[in-house]
């Protein structure tokens, strides 16, 4: 069993601007995978904004990051970032998921995911918005 953490920033259209910036500090690989690509693009002016993207560097820097659609809240500071925790047992998540859910408003329900086998999304009881899912 292994689980990383990883910083997601959430951008208002910027999250590519913002990966591409990063890859030129820290190196490494770049991922982006935008609405459209997703078919997930709700809003045909946001289809190009990233759905999902990172950084992953070979020395160890890995940051996540993704285009808040206009249809949900964002403000910077407010909700600028996720605690995204990854693992490769469905156990293990699932187990954090019932420690972290205990007083949490669920924003998405542990599940099955297209890019994943197992994905949630939770606001815990102290603001922190967690991500927890196990890879394909």
């Amino acid at each position: 069993m292994a689980v990383t953490t990883t910083t997601h920033l959430n951008f208002r259209g910027d999250a590519r601007a913002a990966l591409e910036f990063y890859q030129s500090v820290f190196g490494g690989e770049i991922a982006l995978v935008s609405y459209a690509d997703a078919h997930a693009a709700q809003d045909p002016a946001e289809a190009d904004q990233i759905m999902w993207g990172q950084v992953q560097g070979e020395a160890g820097f890995h940051v996540m990051a993704y285009d808040v659609p206009g249809r949900m809240p964002w403000e910077p500071g407010r909700n600028a970032f996720f605690v995204s925790v990854r693992g490769t047992s469905t156990e293990e998540i699932r187990g954090y998921w019932k420690g972290l859910s205990e007083g949490a408003t669920i924003v998405q329900d542990l599940g099955p995911a297209g890019w994943a086998s197992l994905y949630g999304m939770l606001t815990d009881r102290f603001g922190v918005v967690w991500v927890l899912d196990v890879l394909a």
